[in-house]
């Protein structure tokens, strides 16, 4: 099969890969349907050291079941489904607390011998646990939004949640990413009736806007934490869309004492400024990687009626063969979300 790999900064290949098969008999194989550039991937993209190996990439796709194993019940072929962006048995302590990102016998594609997800198929273990069947067919115009509950859609919704987002609240999101925009929808689905949106780019906070932003915020440190207050006088909800220390900073300053700030964005950082300050202010840092799916089925209906279209995060489509240039124009900034169709 063909298959995105990353062996190093800047350097996505795809190339010839060996086919999926059956490993243990909770698997099954995927044929990959759509998949999608993360904003996480960037990261490597910018900084990953040389390597002769390579690392598949990708962990966001949607596809149909080819194959399962002796032991997968709740599957079969034919089936369209949706991966969270880890692997879970859906059954250990962690998940049965809706912490499916903690796993007992979780892992990340990519890696330990797992596809990655930007590929023509995908070997899934803990299929049962991990696999969410679709009622749609393949070709369904709603796919986009479907895939974002791979991971961006339920990582914009973990936001919210951590944060406590509630009916009359007002929300500041900083990061006009796809997951700061997802993030958006969130907020706005559980009630939130004011959502600051911190971002410049234009394109991103336009859509921001009809998503249910009501205010963009364009300036940058100090001066953006000043013009959050200025409009706001604070907000008591934050969720950090983009994982620097600058956009951090920016959280710290505009939430309230007593405020909640969940991270989204993966840290860039080891230390953050948690001080006498910010413990004399009684913040609440929350967040984290999302549990993506304990999610999944809650946000399905919203997809599935219209009632949400996170879809619309996806700005252009490349085939498998061109995820270089997915990577390039995302890295560049000239693309919001690269959906790749093998």
């Amino acid at each position: 099969m063909r298959a995105a790999v990353m062996y190093g900064a800047g350097d996505v290949r795809v190339e010839d890969r060996p086919d999926p098969k059956i490993v243990k008999p909770t698997d099954a194989v995927v044929r990959t349907v759509a998949a999608c550039v993360c904003g996480s991937d960037l990261w490597p993209y910018g900084s990953m050291p040389a390597t002769d190996t390579g690392r598949p990439m990708g962990h966001e796709f949607l596809g149909v079941v080819e194959e399962t194993g002796a032991e997968v019940t709740g599957l079969k072929a034919g089936d369209l489904v949706v991966a969270p962006f880890t692997y879970c048995d859906n059954t250990c302590g962690y998940c049965a607390r809706g912490l499916h990102i903690s796993c007992r016998d979780g892992g990340r594609y990519g890696f330990d011998g797992v596809d990655g997800g930007q590929g023509e198929a995908v070997r899934v273990p803990c299929a049962d646990g991990t696999l969410v069947k679709l009622p749609v067919a393949a070709d369904s115009a709603l796919v986009p939004s479907l895939l974002t509950l791979s991971d961006v859609m339920t990582t914009g919704h973990h936001g919210a949640v951590t944060a406590g987002v509630g009916r009359g609240d007002a929300v500041l999101v900083v990061g006009d990413g796809a997951v700061g925009l997802c993030a958006v929808i969130a907020a706005r689905r559980l009630g939130a009736e004011r959502i600051v949106l911190a971002g410049r780019h234009g394109p991103r906070t336009a859509l921001g806007g009809e998503f249910g932003a009501t205010d963009v915020v364009a300036e940058r440190g100090a001066e953006g934490v000043a013009r959050i207050r200025d409009l706001t006088g604070g907000v008591g909800k934050v969720i950090e869309a983009v994982g620097t220390r600058e956009a951090l900073d920016t959280a710290l300053g505009a939430v309230l004492d007593g405020g909640v700030i969940s991270r989204l964005g993966v840290p860039q950082y080891e230390q953050g400024p948690l001080g006498r300050t910010e413990f004399r202010r009684n913040i609440t840092l929350t967040g984290g990687a999302s549990p993506a799916r304990a999610y999944i089925e809650h946000l399905l209906p919203d997809v599935l009626d219209g009632t949400i279209d996170p879809g619309r995060v996806f700005d252009r489509r490349f085939a498998l063969d061109q995820a270089p240039d997915a990577y390039r124009a995302m890295a560049e900034r000239r693309v919001l979300k690269a959906l790749i169709h093998p």
